[in-house]
């Protein structure tokens, strides 16, 4: 089993990290992980001391970093249909959601806690999640999982992969974001739309 606590110089960095914005503006100076040694999921510890995440990592980072700053650890997934899914680190603010992301499209990641509820929050996203044949493809979102549920295996400092937690995700329930008749009735990314959310995209 991993040890639970970080070292000394993993918690300066953390330290430096006390607000949801200094969180995301680290996440957004990691390379982006392209895995090109297979797929991995990093922990925290991990992706701090290589420098790189890709989303559920960046997920995972984000939400070590909110804890060590006093947050609840919260994960929520995002489900999309003909695309990845999306993973972010909840957080709360006098009682409105907000949210750190890791994300290959610009659309995809900070949000401000000015949502009055998950549902809000996750509609914040719907216009900025598509994919290169600009569908717009985000469906369905879970319920918040706490990650101290994971906190026997490690999650924040193990040396190994934390499949454990993705897994989680996908085996719980999902909320639709919109009705199966609208699905149909859905327009294109509009050309500016989706040149901006690939500003800084690697791959």
């Amino acid at each position: 089993m991993a040890p639970l606590t970080f070292t000394a110089a993993e918690r300066a960095v953390f330290r430096s990290l006390g607000s949801p914005e200094k969180i995301q503006r680290f996440l957004d100076g990691l390379a982006y992980n392209k895995e090109p040694f297979g797929p991995t999921c990093l922990s925290p510890r991990r992706a701090l001391r290589e420098r790189t995440a890709h989303c559920m990592e960046g997920a995972l980072f984000g939400a070590a970093a909110l804890r060590m700053a006093g947050h609840p650890p919260l994960l929520l997934d995002l489900e999309a249909v003909r695309d990845d899914d999306h993973v972010l680190a909840l957080f709360r603010v006098r009682g409105h959601w907000g949210a750190v992301a890791k994300s290959n499209y610009s659309g995809l990641r900070y949000r401000e806690p000015v949502y009055r509820t998950l549902r809000e929050l996750v509609m914040s996203y719907f216009e900025h999640y598509y994919n290169l044949r600009k569908e717009k493809t985000l469906r369905n979102y879970s319920r918040p999982v706490n990650l101290s549920r994971f906190d026997s295996m490690g999650w924040m400092t193990s040396e190994e992969d934390v499949w454990a937690v993705p897994e989680y995700l996908c085996t719980i329930a999902h909320r639709p974001v919109l009705p199966p008749r609208l699905v149909p009735r859905l327009c294109r990314v509009d050309d500016r739309l989706f040149a901006a959310g690939l500003v800084g995209r690697l791959g």
